[in-house]
């Protein structure tokens, strides 16, 4: 029987079909362009293939093309009685995640890597900060995903494309020293691998080192191609290095080259992620508002975004709406979250509500409104997903408050209670705590 790259059995009889559908699982791990195509292409040679057929969902619903990605999984489910168990189950589990069934995809994800544990494309799907357990909504997922990628390590050994998910974990877990090992063993095996470069900006961020990234970012990008899917996200965290270092002109030029809307190579969640959270963070930075980039943002998220889904998506839509206060809105966004929450479907809860009336408190200027709504949420951002990189955006926001209201000593304990060795923080008027 033919296999894939990590000798898991595949069903197709045609070599070609085995060809293509590595190329594009290869492709669609390390974030580069071309595994659409190949996922096609093992579908052309073998109409039959049900793996190939899922892993073209995959692509699709990342890049936010829901309708394709659940006929393309459909398919999949239509021919899952030809199939291995092993591959019946990987449709299953993505069944269940597209469906949002969060805690039976977490049983399914813990039970499927137990038989076949070498099963990289459900591992991606759960190991990244914004992945299952990611969205799960839960306390504690920073170490539940460090220990399921130790778990799984043995069985991986120097892949490199595993060791550079293992090592962005362990940076989210706060194991930096072991993290950064990890990340320079997987990014010397093979530097073309945009989760490799991705570990190694958080790595450096975790680790107080801008500079570290900024000349490593700057070179990786050189070279990746324009509409790699990351290009837009990496090229964010290389404004966050112009920002911590004071170099304005060229974070504002990175975010016009390929982060606004019209340049941006990601999804619509990305998209919108990064360009509101560019636009709010610089403006905590005390640099000016761009209110035609925030009015386009409002446009492209109320017709990309419509409804809540993912947490860290619907935050920086919030966001949007709060700086065009768009109230109707915001209220809408706020009952829906509310109403799935109640039916255990928002994983999230009541803190993006919550979160909600804090940012438009601030965005308002009632900062006294705003510290009271955001500082009993401090310490539990994990909840919305993402990264911790991600979440300083909701510290900073508070820490911003502090200062703006004249609550020096609570400022000064934000700070205190930072992580330690994070990267600095490029908010303007900090330095009045020193």
């Amino acid at each position: 029987m033919l296999r894939d790259q990590y000798d898991l059995a595949l069903t197709t009889a045609s070599a070609a079909a085995r060809d293509a559908y590595v190329k594009a699982s290869g492709l669609a791990l390390t974030f580069y362009p071309g595994a659409a195509e190949a996922y096609d292409q093992a579908v052309v040679v073998d109409p039959g293939f049900a793996l190939a057929h899922a892993g073209k969902a995959q692509l699709l619903m990342r890049q936010g093309d829901v309708a394709a990605a659940r006929a393309a999984l459909a398919t999949a489910k239509d021919l899952t009685s030809d199939a291995s168990e092993r591959e019946a189950s990987h449709i299953g589990f993505f069944d269940l995640v597209f469906a949002g069934r969060i805690d039976a995809a977490i049983a399914a994800l813990h039970a499927h890597l137990a038989a076949w544990p070498r099963d990289a494309l459900v591992v991606a799907s759960a190991a990244n900060p914004n992945g299952l357990i990611g969205s799960s909504g839960r306390i504690g997922q920073k170490r539940q995903i460090a220990a399921l990628m130790d778990s799984l390590a043995p069985h991986y050994g120097d892949d490199f494309w595993f060791t550079s998910y293992h090592a962005m974990s362990l940076s989210e877990d706060g194991q930096l020293a072991a993290a950064r090992t990890k990340i320079e063993r997987s990014v010397a095996v093979n530097p073309n691998n945009a989760h490799g470069a991705h570990g190694f900006a958080h790595i450096c961020y975790e680790s107080g080192e801008p500079e570290t990234a900024r000349a490593y970012l700057s070179s990786w990008l050189a070279t990746y191609p324009r509409d790699g899917f990351f290009h837009g996200h990496l090229t964010w965290h290389l404004t966050l290095c112009e920002l911590q270092v004071g170099n304005w002109p060229e974070a504002l030029r990175r975010y016009h080259d390929a982060i606004a809307l019209d340049r941006h190579s990601g999804g619509p969640q990305q998209r919108v992620s990064d360009g509101a959270a560019f636009l709010w963070r610089s403006e905590l930075a005390g640099h000016p508002r761009d209110a035609a980039a925030w009015r386009a943002l409002h446009e492209y998220g109320n017709s990309a975004l419509p409804r809540p889904g993912a947490g860290l998506a619907d935050l920086h839509v919030i966001l949007v709406q709060a700086v065009m206060g768009d109230d109707a809105a915001l209220d809408i966004r706020a009952r829906q979250m509310e109403t799935l929450a109640r039916e255990g479907r928002y994983p999230s809860g009541a803190y993006l509500p919550a979160l909600s009336r804090g940012i438009v408190a601030f965005e308002r200027g009632d900062f006294p409104a705003a510290i009271e709504a955001l500082a009993p949420l401090a310490g539990e951002s994990e909840r919305i997903g993402g990264s911790r990189a991600q979440h300083d955006l909701i510290g900073f926001t508070l820490l911003k408050a502090c200062l703006n209201a004249g609550r020096l000593d609570e400022a000064r304990r934000l700070l205190g209670a930072r992580r330690p060795g994070a990267s600095g923080v490029p908010v303007k008027g900090v330095e009045a705590l020193n």
